[in-house]
């Protein structure tokens, strides 16, 4: 049996809202680096996001050690725009106090 040497596909999907998740799953790209970054080999990443398969997560390690100028562009885009709809949603929504609001409705008497 001969060897067949064939390039696999990168298993990254950008969904409609521009993040990049990794093959089928609800695992983002942002996810999966950080993980590495923190020291997790794949095996680790694969037991704490069971629905990833261990052969994408290789892929996906490999795509950014090959490709980190990129990816980190991506990813300080993403926390930018993290940044941005956090403030937006503070800016709309005063957090302040919100944990004695809340009690305050479960309890109305209190």
């Amino acid at each position: 049996m001969a060897l067949v040497v064939a390039a696999e596909p990168i298993p990254l999907v950008e969904d409609a809202d521009g993040v990049v998740r990794v093959g089928a799953t609800r695992v983002t790209l942002d996810t999966l680096v950080a993980a590495f970054r923190e020291g997790a080999t794949a095996e680790t990443i694969v037991e704490q996001y069971p629905s990833l398969h261990l052969a994408e997560v290789y892929t996906v390690i490999g795509y950014y050690l090959q490709h980190q100028a990129e990816v980190n562009a991506y990813l300080q885009r993403r926390q930018e725009q993290g940044t941005r709809v956090r403030q937006e949603s503070e800016r709309r929504f005063d957090p302040t106090g919100i944990r004695d609001r809340l009690l305050a409705r479960r309890n109305p008497r209190g």
